[in-house]
């Protein structure tokens, strides 16, 4: 008889694993539950971005020419010199050309002629707090690491304090309390958990990489942190001063399109324009591997210079090339989307149903903390009530960049005391219910009356019909508990 791999359970180590489990969960819940969340929504980045701004000009491709153009315009129109000169091309999730400097983008046309600015603060506003958290961003990485490395340490700790969790893999009990609610955690828990840990590590890479490399290079390269990532992505040449003409943008394009017709241009990267040490990139996108993509590297007159080695180059460069693809399901297409997207919400479940047992069991050992138990539905549920009341203030342009953050921390610091002075989990759970679901419909309603033109095109309206049901699903169940039900149960969300 075969032998389990799995260590026999010792009653010690269940309890202790248990309550580091239940320490790491009330530490760091929360802000686990804002990324888990975030991370969800991430993943459809590309997709909220065409919706902000619907009636941008779409095409699946552009020319070389044409994108020269549009980029040597913008260029010209910058009031002071630029280090860097962007032609972000078409992509089958963002059908439209952009061209970014150091401080504005614009849309191109087909032609190459300057259609509208770019701007999207919603959706910049969710990256930067899945990133960043909004912190600075050296710091807000470090801290968004290091929770992915949390996150590994609590789906370890939760196995090990559940010795039967895979035996009891498809158990599920029916009926209210907290037993049910037990078994869709631990359920979630063990059909996701590739998942979980993969993302979990790979979120962690990205968040920890610049530290690892400031603390790395401190100790071994003088402090040159270039010492560290050149080999992975290649370096740049010193500056040289002094102006010069526009570097040749059609040529490397044109080269690309003649030697590497199956490799899709993804971004062009002039480096230092207009001056004497200019030149230039471009980022091409391989579509049956899992790297981000390739460098491939450009003189200021279109010479091809060779690449950097991310697709072919090292082991070690081929993975690391692939960690934000793995973390953020940028390969597939919509399949791959829609699975993380469902994988994302699991553990949005699992973190905010692990909170909710835990306290159940204090309830139900007579030491109930009613006000702490509120304070967390006021996370989970002030998280996406805040993110929709952003949304509609992006809408309706009541608040900038700066303000969409103040609105959602102060928002829910504001929302935490009041549940906290409440004391009653379900009411709050209601209230941010309807409080989620009139901003979600709200915003999609004003969105398609400014947008009319456009409410109909494939930018708009899947996403708009998405919202509608979301909204009409949250409000559906905000609906007041049975009689029957204890007055702070809570059935899973």
């Amino acid at each position: 008889m075969a032998r389990s791999i799995w260590p026999k359970a010792s009653p010690n180590r269940v309890a202790r694993s248990l309550k580091a489990h239940s320490v790491i969960a009330l530490a760091l819940g929360g802000l686990l539950y804002i990324l888990a969340l975030t991370g969800t929504l991430c993943v459809f980045n590309h997709d909220l971005q065409s919706w902000e701004q619907p009636a941008a000009p779409q095409m699946r491709s552009i020319t070389p020419q044409a994108a020269a153009l549009a980029a040597k315009t913008v260029f010209e129109s910058e009031p002071t010199p630029t280090t860097h000169l962007y032609i972000n091309f078409p992509q089958a999730d963002l059908p439209r050309t952009v061209i970014t400097t150091d401080t504005q983008a614009f849309f191109a046309n087909a032609d190459g002629t300057i259609a509208g600015k770019e701007h999207f603060p919603w959706t910049q506003f969710l990256l930067d707090l899945h990133y960043y958290l909004h912190l600075p961003h050296i710091l807000g990485l470090t801290i968004v690491g290091a929770l992915g490395a949390f996150l590994i340490a609590m789906a370890v700790s939760g196995f090990m304090a559940h010795p039967r969790i895979f035996r009891d893999a498809f158990t599920f009990r029916r009926g209210d309390g907290r037993t049910p609610l037990a078994d869709l955690h631990n359920r979630l828990s063990v059909w996701s958990a590739p998942f979980h840990l993969s993302n979990a590590l790979t979120g962690a890479v990205l968040g920890l990489a610049s530290i690892l490399a400031f603390t790395i290079a401190g100790f071994s390269f003088d402090g040159d942190t270039d010492k560290i990532f050149d080999p992975v992505f290649g370096g740049e040449p010193a500056p040289i001063e002094g102006a010069a003409p526009l570097a040749n943008i059609k040529a490397p394009l044109d080269y690309m399109a003649q030697n590497y017709p199956d490799i899709s241009p993804m971004y062009f990267i002039l480096h230092d324009p207009g001056t004497n040490g200019q030149h230039s990139s471009i980022i091409g996108k391989h579509h049956d591997r899992l790297v981000f993509g390739e460098y491939y590297n450009f003189t200021a007159a279109g010479q091809y210079k060779g690449t950097v080695g991310i697709a072919d180059g090292t082991l070690g460069q081929q993975i690391i090339g692939s960690v934000y693809n793995v973390h953020f399901g940028n390969w597939g297409g919509l399949p791959v989307k829609l699975a993380y997207c469902v994988f994302g919400l699991s553990l949005s479940i699992i973190i905010a149903s692990g909170l909710r047992i835990y306290f159940m069991r204090r309830r139900e050992k007579g030491t109930a903390a009613p006000k702490l138990e509120a304070a967390w539905e006021g996370v989970v549920w002030g998280t996406p009530a805040l993110l929709s009341a952003a949304l509609f203030s992006s809408q309706i342009r009541l608040l900038g960049d700066f303000g969409l953050v103040a609105l959602f921390w102060l928002g829910l610091i504001t929302i935490i005391g009041a549940a906290l002075h409440l004391g009653k989990a379900s009411a709050v759970t209601r209230w941010l219910k309807h409080a989620t679901a009139f901003f979600l419909s709200a915003s999609i309603i004003t969105h398609t009356a400014l947008n009319w033109s456009a409410a109909f095109s494939s930018a708009a309206w899947p996403l708009s019909l998405t919202g509608l049901i979301a909204a009409a699903f949250i409000a559906k169940t905000a609906s007041p508990a049975p009689r029957h039900q204890d007055a702070h149960g809570q059935l899973p969300a």
